[in-house]
């Protein structure tokens, strides 16, 4: 994992262990977790496909029967359908927390209960997930599914570094372990090649960050070298070039009706890509363009805004910008990267485990430990 790592015995400088054993023994007790758990009515797909609606679309009040839908940037429809989404993350929260607690302890009931639950989600015949996204951020009267649905998956992005931590276990199951590198190698060639998949690649916002994100991990567990290389080209030629401003912000992000969340969504998913893609030769930490744009620039610009919210000169989100900032994973491995007291002080201060469903779903990382 990149080129940063923190020994055992620094763990509990970072992490609160006893809560991570805690959470840990209740997954112990979690149901198995199926995308076949819930059906989708209005998806055109089957059992086993994916599916979700955009979060910012809602009924037509013009229309008879509410189609078609239209767009409320910002303001999330409750009513939507998201139960294959909140199930994805679910199973990835429960597959961490074991697999954290398993790197802890080595306690094997943590490993057990996370393979299975790995196995109810992507390899039972009778109940797997599908590898695409084919049917994600659906809006109904308007579209089956879209490019930008693919983001729904960026919190799977956790389950490749459980998998890795997890090995040991995995080695006495070698189909399982297998199998779980087809799907996601399945997964990845469906996001790289279908046009959907190239859509969301090709978005200069917010999304195109979270593909490569998503390309980077996936890439980095299936052992796709060819897929690294071209995630770390297109984080310097393009990422960078085409989303950072002079001044380190991200002027996409910056023009939402959320800015100040969605300025620190962005940047935490360019940090965690620096993370998996650096190597001792190819440094992303240090890497800048040849006017000064880089990873350290987008970071010095929002810190400050990090430590005083108060300071934020730009409007102010449309909802929930009174939850934010939180504890997220930006804080720490930016903060040991460049060796940052301010960012780690954030780390340790911030509250970690949010309830705002709105927040939750923008942390991509719910395991830090996992990934150092």
């Amino acid at each position: 994992m990149g080129i940063m790592k923190l020994h055992k015995e620094q763990w509990k400088d970072y992490f609160d262990m006893d809560r991570i054993i805690h959470d840990a023994e209740e997954s112990l007790h979690a149901p198995m977790i199926h995308i076949t758990d819930h059906m989708a009515h209005g998806s055109p797909g089957g059992l086993y496909d994916y599916y979700s609606n955009g979060d910012y679309w809602w009924p037509n009040p013009d229309t008879e029967d509410g189609l078609p839908y239209i767009r409320r940037d910002g303001e999330s429809n409750p009513g939507n359908f998201d139960h294959h989404r909140s199930t994805l993350r679910l199973m990835r929260t429960h597959v961490v927390r074991l697999a954290s607690a398993y790197r802890i302890t080595e306690d094997e009931r943590y490993a057990a209960k996370a393979m299975q639950l790995l196995k109810a989600f992507f390899l039972d015949e009778q109940t797997r997930m599908n590898p695409h996204l084919l049917y994600a951020q659906a809006i109904p009267g308007v579209c089956e599914g879209r490019g930008i649905g693919i983001i729904d998956t960026l919190h799977l992005i956790d389950v490749t570094v459980a998998f890795e931590a997890l090995q040991k276990a995995l080695r006495k199951e070698e189909t399982s372990r297998q199998g779980l590198v087809e799907w996601f190698s399945s997964y990845l060639n469906w996001m790289s090649t279908h046009p959907q998949g190239i859509e969301e690649r090709d978005a200069t916002n917010n999304h195109g960050i979270c593909w490569f994100v998503q390309a980077a991990a996936f890439g980095r567990m299936t052992g796709n070298e060819q897929m690294l290389a071209y995630c770390r080209e297109q984080f310097k030629t393009r990422l960078l070039a085409e989303q950072m401003d002079q001044n380190g912000s991200l002027p996409r992000e910056l023009a939402r009706t959320k800015p100040y969340a969605y300025s620190i969504f962005a940047l935490d998913n360019l940090v965690t890509l620096c993370h998996i893609l650096s190597t001792p030769n190819d440094n992303l930490w240090d890497y800048q363009l040849p006017d000064g744009r880089g990873i350290r620039k987008g970071i010095d610009f929002l810190t400050p805004y990090l430590m005083n919210k108060a300071a934020w000169p730009y409007r102010h989100d449309v909802e929930c910008f009174e939850d934010w900032p939180v504890g997220i994973s930006l804080l720490l491995f930016a903060g040991l990267a460049y060796e940052s007291d301010d960012l780690l002080k954030l780390w340790h201060e911030l509250d970690k485990s949010p309830s705002s469903s709105e927040v939750r779903r923008n942390m991509a990382i719910r395991q830090p430990l996992l990934w150092l």
